[in-house]
């Protein structure tokens, strides 16, 4: 079980949010092309999802190591240089995903202290914005999980 999760959580949340993307935006284009009615909310909802999925994309990409990268130079450095660069990488991605985690966190206490609520279905916008923090945090799991698997298997 916790292996099927730890492999397919990303992409089961990210295919369920992108499918209800998706169908959200056709129900939106179906009616708006046979009446003259739109959805407003479509697009509120849309487009913070999207945020969404590509936080969750960004975790299964340093997960399965698919991120991009330029491997041009780091092939050809001596093993020492490379687990070098390796932990250096690591160190600068899981600083920025923690401080973009922590301005998430301040962005939610903004909203929570300004009673922000979104244009058109008028939620609370910290619900939205609390993927940034949740998913940060989950990218620097991902991002540790893969350097420890890095010098578990010596895969420089």
């Amino acid at each position: 079980m916790w292996t099927f999760l730890d492999k397919y959580c990303e992409e089961l949340i990210g295919s369920a949010i992108l499918a209800l993307m998706v169908t959200i935006a056709f129900i939106n284009v179906v009616v708006r092309y046979c009446s003259s009615f739109s959805f407003a909310w479509s697009e509120e909802i849309t487009t913070n999802l999207f945020v969404w999925v590509v936080l969750l994309g960004t975790s299964c990409a340093f997960r399965d190591r698919s991120h991009l990268s330029v491997n041009l130079l780091y092939s050809r450095l001596p093993v020492p240089a490379r687990v070098f660069f390796t932990l250096l990488v690591a160190g600068l991605s899981i600083t920025f995903f923690l401080v973009l985690g922590y301005t998430g966190v301040m962005e939610i206490l903004d909203e929570i202290e300004l009673e922000r609520v979104s244009d058109s279905l008028e939620l609370p916008y910290w619900i939205y914005s609390g993927a940034v923090p949740l998913f940060s945090l989950l990218i620097v799991f991902r991002i540790a999980q893969r350097t420890y698997r890095d010098f578990r298997d010596r895969s420089f």
